[in-house]
């Protein structure tokens, strides 16, 4: 196993730990924009923010519901345009993602961030129990879904979260 000191943090590992500081230290927020997301984790490895692909793991490596290019990880759930979160049980992920990683591996993470691990196996990715749903969490009801079904073809509506995918949120109402 390699020293403390020479243990190097993985891109996925630090956009995570950086994600997790921030729920941590902003309790009252649910999400954070990329550009938060990159600040925190160059505020706290410094190096590694310089490294090439680290926005690249913001916008898509880490995002459990992309289709996976290459990583599979299921770190981050996009929030909304341009916001994310760390990732809980539970979320929509691409099924190509399944058996992803969603939290490092405590054995490749400095001792200092094992109790983040902690935090967010005890705290933040538990699993609401039945009748513990909120208005955030709950999302539209089948009913609603249902309605909506059969208004837009299925080759619009996989062009339209493509779209949105790829341009952050960023699709202009006219165009459809």
């Amino acid at each position: 196993m390699r020293s403390e000191a020479s243990l190097d943090l993985r891109v996925a590992d630090q956009i995570w730990v950086a994600t997790a500081l921030l729920h941590r230290e902003n309790p009252q927020r649910s999400d954070f924009s990329k550009q938060e997301i990159l600040q925190r984790a160059a505020q706290e490895y410094p190096e590694g923010a310089r490294r090439p692909g680290i926005s690249q793991h913001i916008s898509t490596h880490c995002v459990a519901s992309k289709a996976p290019s290459p990583a599979k990880h299921r770190m981050l759930t996009r929030a909304g345009t341009g916001r994310r979160r760390l990732f809980r049980q539970g979320d929509y992920f691409h099924p190509a993602r399944a058996g992803g990683k969603v939290s490092p591996w405590r054995e490749e993470l400095p001792e200092k961030y094992h109790e983040l691990l902690d935090w967010y196996e005890t705290e933040f990715d538990k699993r609401l129990e039945p009748g513990e749903e909120t208005a955030k969490n709950r999302g539209a009801t089948a009913e609603t879904l249902m309605k909506l079904m059969g208004r837009i073809s299925r080759e619009d509506a996989d062009e339209m979260i493509r779209i949105i995918d790829d341009c952050c949120g960023h699709v202009d109402a006219n165009e459809w």
